[in-house]
């Protein structure tokens, strides 16, 4: 038979109401005895009744806030698309999606952004920038009870209770692996990042240095210029460091903005002496691999990115399920021309 409350109860001796607000998040109550429920809970076995959670989740009319830095950038139609369709399985459970978006890396833009929806949402979905601030406002939001998980690219240090992204590290490193074989190990390599105000290109230039370092002593690295996801400023930067590095033989693109790289590459007559390894797989990208212009790319699934978050959120709202794992990481899986079907 089914565990319930009133035996939760009684195994901690104590009352009904509080063991109910304790499994239900309905009001605080001491850490310590808070603790003691839920311990019981998981050693006898409790399961929330789903049918009692539907009902409960229809009444409150829960909202989960989604915040992403993705005007401008393709990327994110495909995480987007994930949003929108967790979006319409969940709907019949009263559970709405509030979707905001932003451009650029404006610490104080994404602050306020978040100060707007925190009075419409029960819990946020937020793609953040690496800065304390965001992280401070990740705790007073959780101190007032709307939790938040982090999608994408994380933030250090945080009280944020998940992550669903890929792992940057291992991404980079991919991309060091390929241009190694590629060139037989040997190369001079210009990288393109999106911004060091995302812990994600960061984490991707580190696991391409690592192993340049470990495996690859003859590739080296010239420079790194920032794209800020825009193909204009990807251009811009791109045609700069081409021109200050005469014998660049290779580009790492961290992020967004290959658009604005391959142009900047093209121009210059040099689409046969550099190879160029970029990351995601948007059409522009796609093309780009079919004219021989980028050999390889490395994805990160963005439609699960954004269906997984939801659905995260919609269980623990619902059905007070905490994610199991702190990080939720989706493949990195590398594409070329001869498999992009």
């Amino acid at each position: 038979m089914a565990v319930t409350i009133k035996q939760i109860a009684q195994a901690c001796n104590i009352s009904r109401g509080t063991v109910d607000r304790v499994l239900n998040n309905r009001g605080k109550v001491k850490p310590e005895t808070e603790q003691l429920i839920r311990e019981t809970a998981n050693r006898l076995g409790y399961v929330p009744n789903p049918a009692g959670r539907a009902l409960a989740a229809q009444k409150k009319n829960y909202v989960i806030g989604i915040l992403l830095i993705s005007e401008g950038i393709r990327f994110y139609d495909e995480v987007i698309a994930g949003i929108r369709r967790a979006e319409q399985e969940i709907h019949s459970y009263g559970v709405g999606i509030l979707l905001k978006t932003m451009r650029g890396y404006q610490i104080e833009k994404q602050l306020a952004l978040i100060d707007e929806m925190k009075s419409q949402i029960h819990f946020l979905i937020l793609n953040p920038m690496n800065d304390q601030r965001i992280a401070d406002k990740i705790a007073e939001l959780t101190e007032e009870g709307i939790e938040v998980l982090t999608i994408n690219t994380d933030i250090e240090d945080s009280k944020r209770i998940s992550h669903v992204g890929c792992d940057y590290v291992k991404s980079g490193e991919t991309a060091a692996g390929l241009l190694g074989l590629v060139t037989r190990g040997k190369a001079k390599v210009g990288i393109a990042t999106g911004t060091p105000m995302l812990s994600g290109h960061n984490q991707r230039i580190t696991g391409f240095h690592t192993i340049c370092k470990e495996k690859y002593p003859m590739i080296e690295i010239l420079d790194i210029i920032e794209t800020n996801d825009d193909d204009t400023c990807a251009y811009e930067n791109t045609r700069k460091m081409l021109e200050k590095h005469k014998d660049i033989s290779a580009i790492y693109i961290v992020a967004a903005g290959t658009v604005g790289v391959c142009k900047a590459v093209e121009q210059a007559g040099l689409v046969d002496q550099i190879t160029i390894v970029s990351s995601d797989l948007i059409p522009e990208t796609r093309d780009l691999i079919q004219r021989g212009i980028i050999k390889a790319t490395i994805c990160q699934q963005p439609f699960t990115q954004g269906y997984k978050a939801v659905n995260m959120a919609f269980k623990r709202l619902v059905s007070n399920i905490t994610p199991t794992k702190e990080l939720n990481i989706t493949k990195n899986e590398i594409k070329i021309l001869e498999n992009m079907n």
